[in-house]
């Protein structure tokens, strides 16, 4: 290959690299960032999408330059000569995307160390998935809860998420919280299963919870209305619902399918609307 080739061919990667990956970063494809987690979330996301649209770029510029460069001639229907591996070509594309795979990975649990950093003051809720509804649970300091369909939560407050589920595997996501974790059946010993989840909305409005994990025929339906609302909204919304008594194996049970109980920083957490 000559210099002028090569030359070619890292300005082809260029290129295609730049149409591949800069319309993507501009675009939010999950909506307004509506979480103090999200634009670090958004900026991984970004980071990877670049260095995948690099590698791919790569493979099919290599790709195209080889079927060009050894393309058979009209009428040569030979054999191809026979070829040895080259030993340092073969490094080169093997230590390339191990340093990338490895440079995503540490970044990866950076990003999910700090964004699972757990707050001293975080508004505690059990939330059970069921073929196809989610009920909202906040734990009181009188072993009781109150039990919502509609979750409503203080702005600038984090949440910590406990999920579980009746019956088949869910998945808990916001999109605008970027947050997304699956909600699993418990089960026997179920104190196994890492269901804990921790968010901090931070820009008031109303949003969707949506499964996305698929779930049954009713899949597509499985939503609810989330409410982000000042922290004196939340305490009065708190205070005017009806508390009930955690039923194990219900809806109101908690993560564990026992009933529910402890007490909740949430109790003068912020969300609004009934």
């Amino acid at each position: 290959m000559t210099r002028a080739t090569l030359v070619r061919l890292i300005a082809a990667i260029l290129v295609l690299t730049a149409v591949t990956a800069v319309p993507m970063t501009q675009i939010h494809w999950n909506g307004t960032e509506a979480s103090t987690q999200a634009d670090k979330i958004d900026t991984l996301l970004n980071v990877m999408i670049v260095l995948s649209c690099f590698v791919f770029a790569i493979v099919m510029v290599m790709l195209g330059y080889c079927i060009w460069r050894y393309r058979a001639k009209p009428g040569d229907e030979s054999d191809g000569e026979p070829i040895h591996g080259n030993t340092k070509l073969e490094i080169t594309w093997t230590v390339i995307p191990t340093v990338i795979v490895l440079f995503g990975a540490i970044y990866s649990w950076i990003v999910l160390g700090d964004i699972e950093t757990k707050a001293s003051d975080a508004v505690r809720l059990d939330i059970t998935a069921q073929q196809y509804e989610w009920t909202f649970n906040y734990p009181q300091a009188n072993g009781k809860e109150v039990s919502s369909k509609t979750l409503v939560v203080p702005e600038g407050r984090q949440l910590e998420i406990r999920l579980t589920s009746l019956d088949v595997i869910h998945s808990f996501w916001v999109p605008e919280w970027r947050i997304k974790r699956d909600a699993v059946p418990a089960g026997p010993g179920g104190n196994d299963i890492d269901n804990t989840v921790e968010v901090t909305p931070d820009r008031l409005g109303i949003y969707n919870v949506v499964c996305t994990e698929l779930c049954g025929f009713g899949h597509a339906t499985m939503r609810a209305l989330v409410r982000v609302v000042p922290q004196s909204d939340f305490d009065q919304w708190l205070r005017h619902q009806k508390l009930v008594t955690p039923q194990p194996g219900s809806s109101t049970g908690d993560v564990s399918g026992a009933t529910s109980s402890g007490s909740t920083s949430g109790a003068t957490s912020t969300t609004g609307g009934p």
